[in-house]
């Protein structure tokens, strides 16, 4: 795994995770990024501090931590991953796979070709159907601006030329 600071266009820092540097890159040309704060799917890699070790004779900062917690009997810093996800977010989460999952069946994938399949089903030079495929960030806001009903997918899908 790799962890790269993302900044949006409107100037919010977050953290991502990825398998790798190519992961990030199909991620963002596919518009699958997005800003937790806004939602601005314009997302770039923001300047980052290189991770350096500690030296031999320094503490490291799980030692602090765990020093901190002994006086205290409070963490440094709280944990993130320590509860359970809530059933009804898994419920939701459940309803939203299952939903998109549903209108996938009748969609069909077009591939690097949605921007110009969704465009010329709008201007009526094509029969209007339920497509899926890719855009870049660029491409589905032009869409927008022209009037072209378009939406993200909520879970991200393999293509089916990419499956097992």
């Amino acid at each position: 795994m790799i962890v790269f600071d993302l900044q949006c266009g409107n100037g919010h820092r977050f953290e991502g995770w990825f398998g790798s540097s190519t992961d990030f890159a199909d991620q963002q040309a596919r518009g699958l990024l997005a800003c937790p704060t806004c939602d601005d799917i314009e997302i770039a890699k923001a300047p980052m501090a290189p991770a350096i070790g500690v030296k031999g004779n320094e503490v490291s900062r799980g030692a602090e931590d765990r020093r901190e917690m002994e006086a205290t009997g409070q963490p440094a810093r709280p944990e993130v991953s320590n509860l359970p996800i809530p059933a009804e977010l898994k419920e939701a989460f459940r309803k939203i796979v299952k939903a998109q999952a549903k209108a996938l069946k009748t969609s069909s994938w077009v591939g690097d070709k949605f921007a110009d399949e969704a465009r010329s089903m709008h201007y009526g030079e094509k029969d209007e159907k339920p497509i899926h495929g890719r855009a870049s960030a660029k491409e589905a806001r032009d869409l927008l601006e022209e009037g072209v009903t378009v939406a993200p997918l909520l879970i991200p899908i393999a293509p089916p030329d990419e499956l097992n």
